[in-house]
Order: C-alpha cells, then sequence, then structure tokens
C-alpha cells in the first residue's frame, strides 16, 4: 500500500510540476513575447497554437489531480465519514484541505471560463479585426484570469505542503 501512496504522490507532483509550469511560462514569457512588434506576423498562430496545446495538456493535469489526490486521501487513512465529520473539517488538516479543495474549485472553474469562453472569443475577435477594441478587453480579462490562477496555483501549492507536513492553523 505504500509504494501505491508514493506513486500516487508522485503522479500528483508532477502533474503540479507540469501544469504550473506551463502556467508560468504562458504569465511571464509567452504573453509578453507575442506582444512585442516583432513577432505581430505570428502572435495570433503562436498563441492559438500553444493555448490549444496547454488546454489539452492543462485538462489531462486536472484530471490526474482529481484522481491522485483522491486516491492521496484514502491512502493516508482517511474515510467517507472523516468527511462527514464536523471535528474533521474543523481540525488543522480538514481546514486546510477545504481552503486547498475551494481554491482548486476557484482554478477549475476559471479554466473552463478562459479556455472554453474568453480565450476562443479572443482568438476568433483577433482574426476578424485586430484592431477591434473588443479584442483588448478580452485578452485583458483572459491575462487576468491566467494570473489570477497562477496566484491561486502557488497558494494550492502551499497548502499541499502544509497538508504533508503538518497544517498551521
Amino acid at each position: 500500500m505504500h509504494a501505491l501512496y508514493l506513486l500516487s504522490v508522485w503522479l500528483h507532483i508532477m502533474a503540479a510540476v507540469v501544469w504550473l509550469g506551463g502556467t508560468i511560462f504562458m504569465v511571464i514569457a509567452l504573453i509578453p513575447a507575442i506582444r512585442r512588434p516583432e513577432f505581430s506576423a505570428v502572435a495570433l498562430r503562436l498563441i492559438r497554437w500553444t493555448a490549444i496545446r496547454f488546454r489539452w495538456v492543462s485538462w489531462l493535469c486536472f484530471g490526474i489531480f482529481l484522481m491522485t489526490g483522491t486516491a492521496n486521501l484514502f491512502l493516508r487513512g482517511l474515510t467517507w465519514s472523516d468527511f462527514q465529520s464536523l471535528e474533521f473539517w474543523r481540525s488543522s488538516f480538514g481546514t486546510t484541505l477545504a481552503i486547498k479543495l475551494a481554491f482548486v474549485a476557484l482554478i477549475f472553474a476559471m479554466s473552463a471560463f478562459h479556455d472554453f469562453h474568453i480565450g476562443p472569443r479572443a482568438t476568433a475577435a483577433w482574426e476578424a479585426d485586430r484592431t477591434a477594441a473588443e479584442i483588448a478587453r478580452l485578452r485583458r480579462e483572459a491575462v487576468r484570469l491566467g494570473r489570477l490562477n497562477l496566484i491561486l496555483a502557488l497558494a494550492v501549492t502551499i497548502l499541499g505542503v502544509m497538508l504533508v507536513r503538518g497544517g498551521i492553523w
């Protein structure tokens, strides 16, 4: 059982590395790069291709998070009855887990909104008319969501460390 737990934790961490690394790359490297005038001729194609590719990687990572995160809790000895106990949720571990799960839910919701609503609308508007004011608004919204997701992801990472090393609440 211990080997299964270690494998599950490793997969969870690897998915986090891939998703968080990709998110950081998008926020601090790709998005600023496509804004440079010398890349204007390829910016739309580059962001479209990268975004679609990373979308698939992201959602695969999210699936891995859900499976391994759930497995990790049960492999650590938690049971369904623990999750139904108010005492559990008031404990340091339970409080930390609740905050982490709330942030994860926000990340999933914002990612879905970004990936399936804002991003496609921004790309379509950009293809139609590169000078439209709507493009700037949609791009700003997409960037804001990306940055907020990154901040939440960093917080989730800290909360994950707190869970395995003993929460401080």
